[in-house]
């Protein structure tokens, strides 16, 4: 991080036989002020509020779910954490195939049966409208084990001795999931939606795979637009500064988490 500060204070370029100069602040002057750039950082944030909400939510509902006393539970919690440990370019690969233009894709052909053949076959990955939420879809549907067993885990250690007060109280399931079992997860949901967060804007992989920033920048991310101007366009020192830039958000992101944390326990 310290050398990626001091290249980002140059104008450093692969293959250039001029010297290197020192520049100051030119570096982020220039990636503030290009439309390129704030159109990746506006894709972050858009992809954020897709992947965060939905991702947490469907963690919760799948971690409450696998949590009862049900038959078959292990293989279920198997089933739903598989997709993660698989390599994200695997993931990436098969969902390229899923989401594939026509009857040839999945998608589109369940949408189109279920639709009696109203459905208009669209090509998600090469439309600019449908292209970062087939990525974000791919994001949630291989990450959302994770969130899922972070939740479980708080789950299984909640004190029984809280619901069986709440019942003699006169609670119902419903006060009792708002009451008890929400305020015990708060640790846990603060964590998935920090974690998740983070992995949203260091999206890159999905991204080089399935649409390489296409179409017309629908999908370019800081790290993508980072990596590109550092080993596409050998300009080193931009990539640099659009990392540094890329660490204070996540910096950023983290100081407000535990922030909020100590907060939290002050006020109890």
């Amino acid at each position: 991080f310290v050398l990626a500060v001091i290249l980002s204070l140059t104008n450093l370029r692969l293959g250039s036989p001029l010297p290197i100069e020192y520049t100051g602040i030119e570096q982020y002057r220039r990636i503030f002020s290009d439309s390129a750039f704030l159109h990746a950082l506006t894709n972050n944030m858009l992809f954020a509020l897709m992947v965060v909400p939905a991702q947490t939510g469907l963690a919760l509902l799948l971690a409450l779910a696998i949590n009862q006393p049900l038959k078959g539970r292990v293989a279920f919690r198997t089933l739903f954490f598989m997709p993660v440990v698989f390599p994200l370019s695997l993931v990436s690969v098969v969902w390229i195939l899923l989401l594939a233009p026509g009857s040839q894709g999945l998608f589109n052909h369940v949408l189109e049966s279920l639709s009696f053949g109203h459905w208009e076959p669209v090509d998600f990955l090469h439309d600019a409208t449908w292209a970062l939420p087939a990525i974000a879809l791919t994001s949630i549907w291989q990450g959302v084990g994770f969130q899922m067993i972070v939740f479980l885990a708080a789950l299984q250690s909640r004190p029984q001795e809280l619901y069986q007060a709440a019942s003699v109280d006169g609670a119902n399931k419903r006060q009792q999931f708002m009451y008890v079992t929400l305020p015990q997860l708060r640790n846990a949901l603060v964590f998935v939606v920090l974690v998740t967060t983070i992995l949203t804007f260091r999206l890159f992989d999905q991204v080089q795979i399935m649409t390489q920033g296409g179409p017309q920048h629908a999908t370019t991310t800081v790290m993508y637009e980072a990596v590109t101007t550092a080993f596409a366009s050998q300009q080193v020192a931009r990539g640099a500064a659009i990392t540094v830039v890329f660490f204070s958000i996540v910096l950023l992101l983290t100081v407000l988490q535990r922030t909020f944390l100590k907060q939290q326990r002050e006020v109890e």
